[in-house]
């Protein structure tokens, strides 16, 4: 009776194999993403490994990246027609309609709670669920790299970069940073760049979030490298260079072997170092964790986020620092209404309702911050929709020439008397402002010991 219940099986299995075609031969993968780690992610694992087709990516967070192709010419020739990019809104109908074997999940900034109400999406339109981790995806240099990381957006990454570059400088290092990826333009023009003048960011028509990033690195005369393709970025930075600072987007993991791991975690979002993804993994990687803004910060809220790195990395280093702020002309803020524009990705995806200039407008005496809301157009508009936690900040959208229009637009049609640039780059270089602006700059403080130039001292000492 058991073998002709097998037998039975067996047919039942052959009649869904014929109904559904041959076997396949090549599991089939969608990678979701945001235009950075999932084609990392494709670049370093997927793409020369024929029992792997990624049939797909999906693309969120970042508007005008569905539609699009990822480019035959670094897909690579299993892939001659590219791989086309889709919104992940339709991820469920594209596991079934493209008979997906797997859905990998690279991108960051997001809740625990939100990547497996994904995978649940992903799983029960019959996929498997996965996650890449450092060891499938790091890339390895052959110079010493260190790496900064956070637990959110807008912990402060991009001030400790500089604070790190400057000390290595000061040790006598030479220095390229490594720029985690915002691909968003034309792919195979990205595939590596190098940025060290102001006039590389023309030349390659970068947007407001990629100007935020590189300018002060090269104001600073830090050569900047980013693009698609991370081997080859490597290979270039390298060469030039004998130490690499990794310098993360979001809260990613490196995609870099690192000798020195920094992470960056924000008490004003105390508890997010424990629950969003990757930002735990960061925390558990770290060997120095900073806690930043603590000047800002509620006592209680700084205790708490200490206790919970202690918890789950008792070897990492914890450093306390503060984040001040200062503007370029104090003079224009006292008793006026002021329009505030923020970081973008901090107070978008980010979830922080205010930023570096709101801190500064009160500091310096505004009598009052001007809701931008009414004044906004287009997708700036759009972008208050999708985020309803903002309140009366501006966030520096510009993924495009027609969204940097619109800012230009929003700003110059609100009822203000001075605009507060609280983004890291100086808006007017991209943008037209015609009413008073002051810019808001701010750089890393630590306040205990040790502190990053102990610690760097103690690291680079043993790397020579």
């Amino acid at each position: 009776m058991a073998k002709i219940r097998a037998r039975q099986r067996g047919a039942r299995h052959a009649r869904q194999l014929a109904r559904r075609g041959r076997p396949r031969s090549r599991t089939r993968v969608i990678i979701l993403g945001a235009g950075g780690r999932d084609f990392h992610n494709f670049n370093v694992y997927f793409r020369e490994r024929p029992e792997y087709q990624v049939v797909a990516f999906t693309a969120t967070q970042i508007p005008d990246l569905e539609g699009r192709m990822y480019p035959p010419l670094l897909a690579g020739p299993l892939y001659p027609e590219g791989i086309p990019i889709y919104a992940e809104e339709e991820l469920a109908p594209l596991v079934r309609r493209l008979r997906a074997d797997q859905v990998v999940f690279a991108y960051s900034d997001v809740s625990h709670e939100h990547v497996m109400h994904v995978g649940s999406i992903a799983m029960a339109a019959g996929a498997s669920f996965v996650l890449l981790g450092p060891g499938a995806t790091t890339l390895v240099a052959r110079v010493p790299v260190v790496s900064i990381g956070a637990v959110r957006t807008g912990a402060g990454k991009s001030q400790t970069t500089r604070r790190v570059t400057g000390i290595l400088k000061a040790f006598g290092r030479r220095i390229a940073v490594i720029r985690h990826p915002m691909a968003y333009g034309d792919l195979v023009r990205q595939r590596a760049q190098r940025f060290a003048t102001f006039e590389d960011l023309d030349r390659y028509d970068v947007t407001i979030e990629e100007r935020e990033e590189y300018e002060p690195h090269i104001a600073a005369g830090t050569a900047v490298y980013a693009g698609v393709d991370y081997r080859e970025v490597v290979r270039q930075a390298q060469r030039e260079a004998d130490v690499i600072v990794w310098d993360g987007g979001n809260n990613d993991f490196p995609f870099l072997r690192s000798n020195l791991h920094i992470v960056i975690a924000d008490p004003h979002r105390p508890g997010h170092e424990l629950t969003y993804h990757p930002g735990e993994t960061n925390v558990r990687m770290a060997d120095v964790v900073v806690i930043n803004k603590v000047d800002t910060a509620q006592p209680q809220d700084v205790a708490r986020v200490r206790a919970n790195v202690a918890r789950v990395n008792p070897k990492a280093v914890i450093i306390e620092a503060a984040s001040p702020v200062q503007v370029d002309d104090p003079s224009l803020l006292p008793g006026r209404r002021a329009l505030v524009v923020e970081d973008g990705p901090t107070v978008t995806h980010g979830g922080m309702a205010f930023g570096a200039g709101v801190i500064a407008a009160r500091k310096y005496g505004v009598k009052e911050i001007v809701d931008p809301r009414p004044y906004a157009v287009g997708s700036i508009r759009q972008v208050f929709a999708a985020y309803p936690h903002l309140g009366s900040v501006l966030p520096a959208m510009g993924y495009g020439g027609q969204q940097t229009r619109e800012l230009q637009e929003t700003i110059a049609a609100s009822d203000c008397d001075v605009v507060v640039l609280g983004t890291p780059v100086d808006l007017r270089r991209v943008i037209t402002i015609r009413k008073p602006a002051v810019r808001v700059r701010y750089e890393l403080q630590e306040i205990t010991k040790p502190d990053l130039e102990d610690v760097l001292r103690e690291w680079s000492a043993k790397q020579k």
